[in-house]
């Protein structure tokens, strides 16, 4: 029997520094590993001793995909340790600003990074010769969700329209109603997306493992900004017991840590929030599960992908709801008074990859005095490693670099950003 050696070093197409290793050896895998080497990144370190007003403008750097996300997470830690409430107008707003986000990094992802393993391509940039109308559609529904996440948030990256308890600039009513057209109007292009998309769904590999699925859930919404902490396989948690649900820890591989929940490991993201909440999709994000066959409780983790382009398509039809309702009694809301206090706080939102937690600590003049975030790839590593040893064995009698580019799609599958899930490890040395 051949023997089969893999290493990828610095895996393409993802976010941040990942490695592949697989060595088998008659037929057997005698080592699989998803390997974590993205360099600390002390963001919890940095916000301890900074006023609460200064928290969310620097988590939203953790990530400049999920910036929005990291926004609206932090926001409502410091919310909730401080006791302060915002208008429904604000909370409707912040839906918005969501699911912007959501758009904008979903179709990122299928677009650039997914489509060249569908194309059978090493890149984009071929398909924009041999797939001009599908690039240039891509192109087009990725800015128009970069600029309507502009329109309400203050600018498309790092937020700066977003502050603890509101706005600090209310949204033009004009911009919105606009972009509510611009909304309906791109319903066509998605549909040709999600066609060409449908086309080439042969190319995921059809790859099933049973595993339990973690997200944000509400009785009467698809939970993207607010709701409990739901599970496939244990109902539903308060958003406090966050810290009981994910459980970290630390493996030797990885700069980042793994959680596990119920079982030995847990998937967050799209799939997840898809499998948990499935039932109050928009009527064209059902209709596009539909014709891919993806139904809850879905185990094939590349039908991810399948769940964030369903999603896309929801955002945008809530998206219209959103506007609809905030144009009954819209209005220019003042910027929100606060009085600091002492106190601690969870919040938590579902960003592009999972469910991301923020929690803060706050002495009584509304200093950070210590501050935990829990990213949804770092939530995820767990389940990409237990993925990788349940898929390699299958993948053993095919050449080698087919191998190489099964194990990769599965990592790109999972949307990592894995700068972002990293984390500063203490050391305690005993002599």
């Amino acid at each position: 029997m051949k023997e089969i050696n893999i290493n990828v070093e610095h895996l393409t197409r993802v976010e941040g520094h990942g490695n592949i290793v697989l060595n088998a050896k008659n037929g057997k895998v005698e080592k699989v590993m998803w390997e974590v080497s993205e360099a600390p990144r002390l963001f919890e370190a940095f916000v301890r001793g900074k006023p609460y007003h200064q928290l969310a403008q620097i988590t939203s750097r953790i990530c400049g995909i999920c910036s929005i996300g990291h926004t609206l997470a932090s926001l409502k830690a410091t919310e909730a340790a401080m006791d302060i409430e915002i208008s429904p107008q604000s909370e409707l707003l912040r839906r918005l600003a969501i699911h912007g986000e959501n758009m904008q990094s979903h179709i990122l992802h299928l677009g650039y990074l997914i489509s060249p393993d569908l194309f059978g391509t090493g890149s984009v940039v071929p398909l924009v010769r041999t797939h001009t109308d599908a690039v240039l559609a891509v192109v087009k529904l990725h800015r128009l969700s970069n600029e309507f996440s502009e329109v309400v948030c203050g600018r498309t990256t790092h937020p700066t329209n977003l502050i603890p308890g509101g706005f600090y600039k209310t949204p033009s009513p004009l911009k919105l109603k606009e972009y509510r057209q611009k909304l309906l109007d791109s319903v066509e292009t998605a549909n040709l997306v999600a066609g060409i998309i449908l086309d080439n769904a042969g190319a995921l590999p059809d790859f099933t493992r049973e595993t339990e699925f973690i997200a944000l859930t509400a009785k009467d919404e698809y939970a993207l900004y607010d709701g409990l902490i739901g599970s496939t396989d244990a109902g539903t948690y308060p958003v406090d017991e966050y810290v009981d649900v994910v459980n970290e820890f630390v493996v030797p591989q990885s700069t980042a840590k793994y959680c596990k929940n119920k079982r030995e490991a847990f998937m967050v993201g799209a799939l997840a929030r898809f499998n948990l909440n499935y039932d109050h999709l928009s009527p064209l994000a059902k209709q596009w599960a539909k014709k891919f066959g993806l139904k809850p409780v879905c185990h094939n983790p590349f039908m991810n992908n399948v769940a964030q382009l369903v999603e896309f398509v929801h955002s945008i039809e809530d998206s219209v709801s959103l506007i609809d309702r905030l144009m009954e009694d819209y209005k220019d809301e003042p910027r929100p008074e606060i009085t600091p206090k002492a106190g601690r706080g969870v919040g938590v939102v579902d960003v592009p990859r999972g469910i991301l937690f923020h929690e803060y600590v706050y002495d009584k003049d509304g200093y950070c005095a210590s501050a935990n975030c829990v990213i949804p790839t770092n939530q995820n590593h767990n389940n990409i490693q237990h993925d990788f040893e349940a898929f390699a064995p299958s993948l053993l009698d095919k050449p080698e670099k087919e191998i190489e580019l099964n194990l990769e799609m599965l990592v790109r599958a999972y949307d990592p950003c894995i700068s972002c899930s990293t984390h500063f490890l203490n050391v305690e040395w005993k002599r």
